[in-house]
């Protein structure tokens, strides 16, 4: 009892708490916190042990980015409800932020996987890796889409899916194996814009797990029809089935300034 009788400096008090006694002083200035008590013949202001309670409550609320004249008003009529109401709301901002937070790592995971891949790519080479699923939001397309059509089904879709920016999330073309093997190398069907957070919705394209063959080209197309007939050939001599879409990608489009330095990643999932 005697210790949290005895009246705490200004300083004593800011230090417990780890804060600046300039923030305390501000707090007593605005009528948000004040001291226990203040000398009259020096002022000076002293704190009770008993209001560090207080205090914490008023910090935690500033660590949420709660508003100044907010922390205020909830001060003045403070209850179990109401502190219950706010933290409530402030998780569900949490909740959020912390969605965001793990999509934007997982953009930025993408991206430095791409860096470390054209810092050792082989463009002869084809490789088989194992993909997990992902899901896709696509947009349809056709030789006779324009450019402003295009773009104005992208910005459609990223907003309906809550992404805000089209760089929060990957995103290539895709040509069906059927068209492929017809010898359509150009018959590009759909946009992809992959969902960087788990969602559940009707309508979007499933990217299945499972075994791909990967390769790569510098962007023409020549290069194109080269690369793929050289996929074509290595699924056949190694008794692979081509199946579902080819996935393109670029993967250095944030490092280049002309398109025809771009690298292409293709991916086909095989049986």
């Amino acid at each position: 009892m005697e210790k949290k009788s005895k009246l705490l400096t200004i300083g004593q008090f800011a230090s417990l708490h780890g804060i600046n006694k300039k923030t305390l002083m501000w707090y007593d200035e605005i009528g948000l916190f004040h001291p226990a008590f203040i000398h009259p013949e020096n002022g000076y202001r002293y704190y009770s042990y008993h209001q560090s309670s207080i205090l914490e409550t008023i910090l935690l609320l500033r660590e949420l980015d709660v508003p100044i004249d907010e922390i205020q008003a909830f001060m003045k009529n403070r209850s179990a409800a109401s502190m219950e109401q706010l933290l409530q709301e402030k998780i569900k901002d949490l909740d959020r932020n912390l969605a965001h937070l793990k999509a934007v790592r997982k953009t930025l995971m993408y991206h430095r996987q791409n860096m470390l891949t054209l810092l050792t790519i082989d463009l002869s080479a084809i490789n088989i890796v194992e993909k997990e699923a992902h899901s896709f939001v696509t947009v349809d397309v056709t030789p006779d889409t324009s450019f402003d059509k295009l773009v104005e089904l992208i910005t459609s879709e990223t907003q309906k899916y809550q992404l805000r920016r089209l760089h929060d999330a990957s995103y290539g073309t895709m040509i069906s194996v059927e068209s492929l093997y017809n010898g359509k190398f150009d018959d590009y069907a759909k946009m992809f814009i992959e969902i960087p957070f788990p969602i559940k919705k009707d309508g979007l394209h499933i990217q299945p797990a499972g075994k791909y063959l990967q390769a790569f080209y510098r962007d023409s197309p020549e290069n194109a029809v080269l690369c793929y007939r050289k996929l074509f050939d290595y699924a056949a001599k190694n008794q692979f089935t081509l199946s579902g879409f080819s996935y393109e990608i670029i993967l250095n489009e944030n490092v280049i300034d002309r398109m025809e330095d771009a690298l292409v990643q293709i991916e086909i999932p095989v049986l």
